[in-house]
């Protein structure tokens, strides 16, 4: 009985390992959204064609300025497309959306007006320096 219960700590305790060692591996992209629709719409197909890739990337997308519009509700593409739908699913695949309060302060845009998808950071460009000094992420700006 002992040796079984040394068997399956060993085991768990392997497979605890093996998953962390797993998300470590996990690379950490941090895409910067500054100048509005044409580069939200890049962005959205860059990460699809990413997490198509490499399903395990972990996938931050930092927003500022005229970054924020796609994030709005009713947004939509180029073509017409509303953005929500893409927001909601790249979300369901584990992509997080940021948004800066500084620019919503200056833009005056209610928080409410945003997709349920966002999150408020205090600052934008800080969130991006912060990701990738202390969290190890790379910068990417489509």
């Amino acid at each position: 009985m002992i040796a079984l219960r040394r068997t399956l700590t060993l085991f768990f305790a392997s497979l605890a390992f093996a998953a962390a060692a797993q998300a470590a591996d996990a690379i950490k992209v941090v895409y910067h959204l500054s100048e509005g629709i044409p580069q939200a719409s890049r962005a959205v197909q860059n990460i699809r064609n990413h997490l198509a890739a490499d399903p395990s990337a972990k996938i931050v997308v930092v927003t500022h300025g005229l970054g924020v519009d796609f994030l709005l509700e009713g947004a939509s593409n180029q073509m017409e497309q509303p953005f929500a739908g893409a927001v909601a699913d790249l979300s369901n695949r584990g992509v997080e959306f940021r948004v800066c309060n500084n620019t919503l302060v200056a833009r005056k845009i209610d928080a409410a007006k945003l997709l349920p998808e966002t999150k408020i950071v205090p600052s934008g460009v800080a969130e991006v320096a912060r990701l990738q000094a202390r969290e190890g992420f790379v910068y990417l700006r489509p």
